[in-house]
């Protein structure tokens, strides 16, 4: 028979071995980058986006911005005091400051979805953002998570970690569109160029994240012109990429970063396969498709940084 000293360290044991496996277990967790909501709620278009935007104030999330990216398609970025203070935690979380959530009408069917917290919260060095999921739940529901046949670990999502492939960018080493002497100044700029609609974008929203730290959400609209042979608009990457039947709306719009006095965004090449990760190089919704999306969003995000200055 064991003696009581023995029992306790063959329990004490066992207890270790046990949140070993459990730790292994959450580790092991794989994120998709979307979340279907729900599908095929009742209502036309217009009284789902209603219902919605209702939901999610009801919720505790503040509406940043809406907007219509193209017809049949509403994205709304919401946040809250969790997001904003996950975002002001690291160097370039403002980047995650707001939550994007769609409502896509597919085939008369309307489909409302968001951007996963926690895949996106990993990919930003934000944490699991389990609050805002469990809001976002309680909002608009969580049918099932979407956008990869098998997702990705937060240790494979994270900064530093994860990029498409060999040469292809990390979160971090993002584009500086310009600089400026201070925050207000940057701010200033990129508030004229979106009302400019400089490189033929629109404003989607606004974040202030703290004194130093504000960003923006840049719906590209029309590009730099069809002549310039850039496929740099929302529509045109999304007719190529967002194919399957659960769409991924809510991969819109793009953010710039006011940072002190500079003006940054991700690179789009890094951005696209984040929310894409399944993408194949080539085929007709393969990455050379929009070989020129990369640089024809730079471009309008640059038009935008520069404000009423020449770039």
């Amino acid at each position: 028979m064991f003696n009581a000293v023995t029992r306790s360290i063959i329990g004490a044991a066992l207890a270790g071995l046990a949140c070993v496996g459990s730790a292994r277990a959450a580790d092991d967790v794989r994120y998709k980058p979307f979340v279907l909501g729900s599908s095929g709620l009742p209502g036309t278009f217009e009284q789902v986006v209603h219902s919605v935007r209702n939901a999610l104030k009801a919720n505790g999330f503040e509406e940043a911005g809406y907007y219509l990216p193209y017809s049949g398609a509403a994205v709304m970025v919401v946040t809250s005091p969790e997001l904003r203070a996950a975002a002001g935690r690291v160097r370039l979380g403002g980047f995650g400051a707001g939550e994007r959530v769609a409502v896509t009408d597919v085939k008369g069917k309307m489909q409302v979805s968001y951007v996963n917290p926690a895949y996106i919260g990993s990919a930003y060095g934000l944490g699991k953002l389990e609050g805002v999921a469990a809001k976002l739940k309680a909002a608009l529901g969580a049918q099932q998570e979407f956008g990869a046949a098998k997702g990705l670990t937060a240790e494979e999502l994270a900064p530093g970690t994860y990029h498409y492939m060999v040469g292809m960018p990390y979160f971090h080493q993002v584009d500086t569109l310009a600089s400026y002497a201070d925050h207000a100044t940057a701010v200033s700029a990129v508030e004229k160029g979106l009302a400019a609609g400089r490189g033929g974008t629109r404003k989607a929203y606004r974040i202030d994240v703290s004194g130093d730290v504000s960003v923006f959400g840049v719906a590209i609209v029309t590009g730099d012109g069809i002549d310039r042979g850039a496929k740099d608009t929302d529509k045109e990457i999304m007719d190529i990429l967002d194919y399957q039947d659960l769409r991924s709306t809510a991969y819109l719009p793009y953010e710039v970063l006011v940072k002190g006095g500079d003006v940054l965004a991700l690179r789009g090449r890094y951005r696209i396969a984040l929310n894409f990760p399944d993408t194949k190089m080539a085929g007709a919704h393969g990455f050379t498709k929009i070989m020129s999306a990369p640089g024809g969003i730079k471009d309008a995000l640059e038009a935008v940084a520069a404000g009423d200055r020449d770039k």
